[in-house]
C-alpha cells in the first residue's frame, strides 16, 4: 500500500467511523476498490486509534469531568464509568469466545456488503424512536443492551455508531446523550482492540509504518469533522436518512463483487 492509498483509506475511516455507515465495512470496500486489500486487522486498529484520539478531543470536557470526578470520588462520575464498563462486557465476551472467527470476517468482502444492509434497518428504526427519547443518560440495563449492539457491530458493515445510538434511542436515551455514551464506549472498545494487537505490532515491517502514519493523520482530521456533522444530524432528527445511503451502497458493492467473480 502506498501513501496515496493510505491517505484515502484514512479519510474513509475518519468520515465513516462516526457517521452511521460502518467504517469497517467502508474500509473493506475501499481497500478492494483501491487494490489495497490484505492490509489486515492491524491497519484497521491503527486508524481506529486515530479516531479514538478524535473522540477524546471532541469530548474533552466530558472526559475531563469524568476523570476529575472519579479522582474526587464523586458518585455520579463512578456510576457513569461503571455503565461504560458494563457496556463493554458483551464485546469482551464475544472476542474471547470467537476472536479468530471475527478477525476472519475482514477477509470476506461480501460480509461488509451484507452488513450494510442490516445497518440500514437499524437506522430506519430511529425515525420513530428519536422523537420519544428524552433520558439524560442510560440506565445500567440500557448500558448493557447498548453494549450488546456494539458487540454486533464488530462484524464489518454493521455500523458501531449506528447500532449503539439506535439501541440507546430505542431505550429512551436522548439523542445527544446517546451519542456521548456511544462514543465514550467506543474509546474503551478501540483501546482494548489496540492492546490486543500489540504483540503483532512488533512484526510489522518498518516501511509499513509510513503509510499507517499517513492514514492515521487523515483519519484524525476527518474524524473530527464527522463528529461535528454526526451531532448536527442528531439535533436535526435526520439520522435515519443514512439508511437510504447504506442500502444502495451495500447492494452496489455486492453486485460489483459478483461481477468481478463472474
Amino acid at each position: 500500500m502506498n501513501e496515496l492509498q493510505a491517505f484515502l483509506l484514512g479519510l474513509v475511516q475518519g468520515l465513516t467511523e462516526f457517521l452511521p455507515v460502518s467504517s469497517s465495512g467502508h474500509l473493506v470496500m475501499a481497500a478492494e476498490l483501491l487494490g489495497a486489500a490484505g492490509e489486515g486487522i492491524l491497519f484497521e486498529v491503527a486508524v481506529h486509534v486515530a479516531t479514538l484520539v478524535a473522540i477524546l478531543i471532541f469530548y474533552r470536557q466530558r472526559v475531563g469531568a469524568l476523570a476529575i470526578g472519579a479522582l474526587r470520588g464523586e458518585a455520579d462520575a463512578w456510576r457513569y464509568i461503571a455503565k461504560l464498563a458494563l457496556g463493554m462486557l458483551p464485546v469482551v465476551a464475544l472476542v474471547l469466545v470467537a476472536g479468530d472467527l471475527l478477525d476472519s470476517l475482514f477477509d470476506a468482502p461480501a460480509v461488509a456488503g451484507v452488513g450494510l444492509l442490516f445497518t440500514g434497518g437499524f437506522l430506519l428504526t430511529t425515525r420513530a424512536t428519536l422523537p420519544r427519547a428524552h433520558g439524560e443518560e442510560p440506565s445500567f440495563a440500557a448500558a448493557f443492551w447498548i453494549g450488546c449492539a456494539q458487540a454486533l457491530a464488530i462484524v464489518p458493515g454493521i455500523s458501531r455508531s449506528g447500532t449503539t445510538v439506535a439501541a440507546a434511542l430505542a431505550l429512551g436515551v436522548a439523542p445527544l446523550a446517546a451519542a456521548e455514551f456511544s462514543f465514550l464506549l467506543g474509546v474503551v472498545a478501540i483501546a482494548g482492540a489496540a492492546v490486543r494487537m500489540l504483540p503483532e505490532m512488533a512484526s510489522v515491517p518498518a516501511e509499513a509504518w509510513g503509510p499507517i502514519g499517513v492514514a492515521s493523520l487523515a483519519a484524525l482530521v476527518s474524524g473530527l469533522l464527522a463528529l461535528w456533522l454526526f451531532v448536527r444530524l442528531l439535533r436535526n432528527q435526520a439520522f435515519h436518512r443514512f439508511a437510504y445511503y447504506v442500502w444502495p451502497a451495500g447492494l452496489a458493492f455486492l453486485a460489483w463483487l459478483a461481477l468481478r467473480a463472474a
